[in-house]
């Protein structure tokens, strides 16, 4: 159940024998049982930066609106990394096993949660599914959240970076809207730029409303489909391996 979001996976249904003549005070409760959910997950959250640590791998939280094309930049960096690099990838939907097994095909192990009702990852959920898949030393460990902009933000999943993608369809004034998700990410992907000319969004006005936000941020511009910008993408991610395995050599 997730009480911090409202996304409850079981229905409030039984009868209640009182009445509620009496005071509740549900704001200070909500507000207590917000803090111990989070408190929690972020113990989780530190076992599983422990994990990672112990293997020197390099973990990338996905998050974004649905539709913003992270399977598809998931699918294309696995094709052209894989060969090279281990990559392994949790993926999160409501349903389905449709995206795990896209995954699968481009050439990553991959350990599908179906969250139900529930609209995020959390740090457990994540930590259960390394359990399922053989992480290798320096190695890649990609999750992709599920399709949301407001409750995957509250959730440290362990990650070494968060990634917000947003595509040129979306608007650029998104980031205004739902600021808490582009403040708590330290890269934004900038997604399906081959549709500009058919758009009405500004990638300037974009960036502008980002750095509003969050100053120290970083972003690539790419297009998936046409692959323009998607080397400055890969040769980011490859000199994070190459600068941790660097560091752990000197150890």
């Amino acid at each position: 159940m997730c009480t911090t979001c409202g996304c409850s996976g079981s229905e409030h249904t039984h009868q209640h024998a009182h009445d509620h003549h009496h005071h509740h005070d549900h704001g200070v409760d909500s507000i207590k049982l917000e803090q111990a959910i989070l408190a929690a997950n972020d113990q989780y959250a530190h076992a599983n930066r422990e994990v990672l640590s112990a293997k020197n791998a390099l973990a990338f939280n996905f998050v974004s609106s649905p539709g913003s094309g992270k399977t598809s930049l998931l699918e294309k960096t696995i094709a052209k990394l894989h060969a090279e690099h281990t990559i392994v990838v949790v993926e999160g939907d409501q349903q389905t096993e449709i995206d795990a097994n896209r995954i699968r095909k481009a050439g990553a192990k991959a350990y599908q949660i179906n969250t139900g009702k529930a609209c995020h990852l959390d740090a457990h959920m994540v930590g259960h599914a390394y359990e399922h898949l053989d992480i290798q030393e320096n190695s890649f460990v990609f999750i992709e959240n599920v399709g949301n902009l407001i409750c995957p933000a509250m959730f440290d999943l362990g990650e070494k970076h968060r990634i917000a993608v947003i595509s040129v369809t979306e608007g650029d004034d998104k980031p205004l809207k739902y600021p808490d998700m582009f403040y708590h990410a330290d890269t934004v992907i900038i997604n399906k730029t081959d549709l500009l000319p058919y758009v009405d969004f500004s990638v300037e006005r974009c960036i502008e409303n980002i750095r509003k936000i969050r100053r120290d941020i970083r972003f690539f511009e790419l297009s998936v489909k046409t692959e323009e910008g998607f080397d400055n993408w890969l040769n980011w991610l490859t000199s994070l391996i190459t600068e941790v395995t660097h560091f752990r050599k000197k150890l």
